[in-house]
């Protein structure tokens, strides 16, 4: 429970501080505890009209009323000023299975700062009776056994989260601001006598901000020592978002040094440290191949693909239908589920709890939320490393189909390079794909089935898509906009100029191979038209199997067939000929009838001849 002062309730009821003080003396406040000469009060405590003092009123009366936590990842503020949705038993099932270091990977967003600050708050020594937080949660439920560890602990918490530099200095600088921020926050230790020569002149450099390399990677394995000889009791030690400055050192090229500083840092902090009760690391990535956690043979690993701790980052699906309803919103059950459901941590149902808390926010209308909160660097690097099978199966998922991938939670960035079947890996663990289901390998990869989550992160493929072949040229942003104002307006004359532009410029990018162009093709039109038109290559229809076809999903628009020729060395005349062969095609073997069959009356069909960079386009409409 929340702690507000006299004052604060004072001016909260409208009557004096001293007033205030006189109803706690009397016992006439429940929960109202002495701090010192000032009197701490249950901030939903109420003053009644018969004068006596309830729990309820300082806190607003409906729940419906409690702002969405958007960005709160402060656990006092959190619980206190905004819906929470309980996670305290996570502190139980960490005490359960005393694993002395466990590390969660989770995608961004996803409450691994709010849940590490609850740990903070639940085990951190501290003159404040922080057990007040905990009260009114389902730890308190648990029995002595949890609550005993209550304020019984010195804490270490550091998180990396914003730590992204463009070069090692500026990281290191950062780092070290960030480690005399926790070293000044143990005020305890700069009493005259408590530490010894040596640890007072290290001290001095970390507040001065003179400390070397070496001397700033030893420093967790400093702090917990000196803090384990002054309060008698081994620190609990938390690392928030640790790869964060290893994403960054990976994408601007400082990898190898911010590794190594790493290694150092979390060797002296978790591995063989006398001077640890409990160490817990978050982040999105396990990158175990790089070392960092060498020899680390007390790392308990909990993955999206394990059950331990699956529900406690993201909702659930209970606690989303409580959430709705405290809300009065249940009617968007089913608008949420296929915007922002479908993640599976194990073997729980998860929902993306940034994308539903904005989602209720913005009174549920439903946007990429999640996608917004950051860059997609992982996306990025995947489809500036993608190969010809892996965009086909990239096509394959934006078409709602599952594929099968070989999954391996121990994947680093370097290895997109030596394998591009490991972006697979990457976007599994950073929240871009699901295991729908899977079997572990004797060799600890998982041979999985994989699919996109949901509406809102196949919204995030089709815009990455689309930036990226914009950005490699090939497609230019005008044409892209042309097709999609078409599309928006409904207007058949200038969709089939729209595309016309779009496929001339797309062939002549595509034209290393026949595969290449036929991927490149699709993706592109996935990127623009997903929203409007299921689209589908290669598949069988009327009386063969047609190229490409844009079937589409209001019956407004007119559906799309492209049928394509390929030559290596046509003459204008072969081009002209192969481009109306193609558009005959479409007919002679009833491309359309499916189409047809669903009451779709206008259909575009174009037969398009290419060769090295030249293209010829035939189109008619009917």
């Amino acid at each position: 429970m929340y702690m507000v002062s006299c004052k604060d309730v004072a001016e909260s009821w409208n009557i004096s501080d001293r007033a205030v003080s006189g109803l706690c003396r009397e016992g006439k406040i429940p929960g109202a505890v002495k701090v010192g000469r000032d009197w701490q009060i249950p901030a939903d405590a109420e003053r009644p009209a018969d004068k006596r003092v309830k729990s309820g009123a300082y806190r607003k009366k409906n729940v419906s009323e409690l702002s969405m936590p958007i960005g709160v990842s402060d656990y006092k503020k959190a619980q206190a000023d905004y819906y929470y949705v309980d996670k305290t038993l996570m502190i139980r099932d960490v005490l359960d299975r005393k694993a002395q270091v466990s590390l969660f990977t989770r995608p961004r967003r996803f409450g691994k700062t709010l849940n590490m600050d609850m740990l903070r708050v639940f085990f951190e020594i501290s003159q404040e009776d922080t057990s007040v937080y905990f009260q009114n949660k389902k730890i308190w439920t648990c029995g002595e056994k949890y609550t005993s560890h209550q304020g019984k602990y010195p804490v270490i918490f550091l998180t990396f989260k914003d730590v992204k530099f463009d070069s090692w200095q500026a990281t290191l600088d950062k780092i070290a601001i960030l480690l005399q921020a926790e070293f000044g926050r143990h005020k305890e230790l700069f009493a005259e006598g408590v530490l010894a020569g040596f640890e007072k002149d290290y001290l001095d450099r970390i507040m001065s901000g003179t400390a070397s390399e070496v001397e700033l990677s030893a420093s967790l394995e400093n702090l917990s020592r000196m803090l384990h000889e002054y309060h008698k009791k081994a620190p609990v030690i938390i690392i928030d978002e640790y790869d964060t400055p290893i994403q960054e050192g990976y994408s601007q090229d400082y990898y190898e040094k911010i590794v190594g500083f790493m290694r150092n840092f979390f060797s002296g902090g978790f591995k063989d440290n006398p001077h640890l009760t409990f160490g817990f690391l978050t982040g999105i990535l396990r990158v175990a191949q790089e070392s960092i956690f060498s020899g680390l043979n007390n790392l308990d690993v909990n993955s999206v693909l394990e059950e331990e701790y699956s529900q406690y980052f993201g909702f659930t699906v209970r606690e989303v239908k409580e959430l709705l309803g405290a809300y009065r919103v249940e009617n968007s059950y089913g608008e949420l589920c296929e915007w922002y459901d479908g993640y599976l941590f194990g073997g729980t149902e998860i929902f993306n709890p940034w994308s539903v808390i904005s989602y209720i926010s913005k009174k549920c209308v439903p946007q990429a939320y999640w996608a917004n909160t950051g860059r997609n660097e992982i996306l990025d690097e995947v489809l500036n490393a993608v190969a010809p099978d892996v965009l086909e199966k990239l096509q394959d998922l934006l078409q709602g189909r599952t594929v099968i991938a070989r999954i391996d939670m121990n994947v680093i960035y370097p290895s997109l390079g030596e394998d591009p079947a490991n972006i697979y890996s990457l976007l599994l663990a950073a929240g871009y794909l699901k295991a729908v289901k899977g079997r572990l390998e004797s060799t600890g990869a998982y041979m999985c089935e994989i699919a996109i989550p949901n509406k809102e992160i196949s919204a995030v493929y089709r815009n990455e898509i689309l930036n990226h072949l914009i950005r490699c040229g090939a497609v230019k942003r005008s044409s892209a906009e042309k097709v999609a104002e078409s599309i928006y307006a409904r207007d058949q004359k200038k969709l089939q100029a729209a595309m016309a532009e779009y496929l001339d410029r797309t062939i002549s990018y595509y034209d290393a191979a026949e595969e290449s162009f036929f991927h490149g093709l699709t993706a592109g039109m996935l990127a623009l038209m997903d929203d409007q038109y299921k689209i589908t290559s290669n598949r069988e229809a009327g009386d063969g199997r047609f190229d490409i076809c844009l079937c589409p999903r209001a019956k407004q628009l007119p559906g799309i067939l492209i049928e394509v020729k390929y030559g290596r060395a046509f003459s204008d005349a072969q081009m002209e000929a192969k481009a109306k062969e193609a558009l005959a095609q479409i007919d002679r073997k009833r491309y359309d009838a499916e189409m047809k069959n669903e009451g779709i009356a206008n259909i575009v069909k174009y037969g398009i001849a290419f060769s090295g960079k030249r293209v010829r386009i035939e189109s008619e409409c009917g």
